[in-house]
């Protein structure tokens, strides 16, 4: 095959590559985007079939060790006229917590680690958000965890807002921070800060 129809070919898949995802959706589903504008304002509640709540732990120095709660609840009031008045609420079940190493979940959950049965919630309450620039932004609060509360702020990337899908708009972060398992009573075992991931999308109610 000559390098001309080579060239041709490649660029006839590129395009393909291309085209705009939305062609391939099906009716009333919409691309989410890099605007914090497109998602109006109103309140919404998290979709947890779509958001994951990730707390990277030091594994005795060596490693972290990746644990996954798997239920998570909240409500976000958005107002992208003025982001800055939103406000939002976190409950996690920290009896959901997950890991891949063999019945570890249970010793976390148990009286030694996360007390739940004492303590069955660990929840994030904002008291302010702070818009950075068009996709990112801080909401510092209160989180709650043993029964402790104090503050702490979230690092957060705007991942997409538009008109989602089921006519419920959506709206998609990444947010960050770290928390000293001291200051919550957690076991001498961990020592170093926990770093927060949470993945989290919101679909207008």
């Amino acid at each position: 095959m000559s390098k001309s129809i080579l060239a041709v070919a490649a660029a006839a898949v590129a395009l393909s590559l291309a085209a705009p995802a939305m062609a391939q959706l099906p009716p009333g589903v919409f691309v989410g985007e890099h605007d914090y504008h497109l998602a109006p304002a109103g309140p919404y509640g998290l979709d947890p079939a779509h958001t994951a709540v990730v707390a990277k732990v030091s594994h005795i120095g060596y490693g972290l060790s990746v644990f996954r709660f798997d239920k998570v609840d909240g409500v976000l009031n958005w107002d992208p006229a003025d982001p800055d008045r939103s406000s939002l609420k976190v409950t996690v079940d920290v009896a959901s917590i997950d890991t891949p190493v063999p019945n570890f979940a249970s010793e976390l959950s148990g009286d030694k680690f996360l007390n739940t049965a004492a303590f069955p919630k660990a929840t994030f309450v904002s008291t302010a958000f702070h818009r950075i620039d068009a996709s990112h932004g801080r909401v510092d609060g209160d989180f709650t965890l043993l029964g402790k509360t104090r503050p702490m702020s979230f690092e957060v990337d705007l991942i997409g807002a538009g008109k989602g899908f089921m006519g419920h708009p959506r709206l998609g972060i990444e947010a960050r921070s770290r928390l000293n398992p001291q200051e919550f009573g957690m076991s001498p075992m961990f020592s170093a800060p926990i770093q927060l991931v949470i993945d989290a999308e919101f679909a207008r109610q």
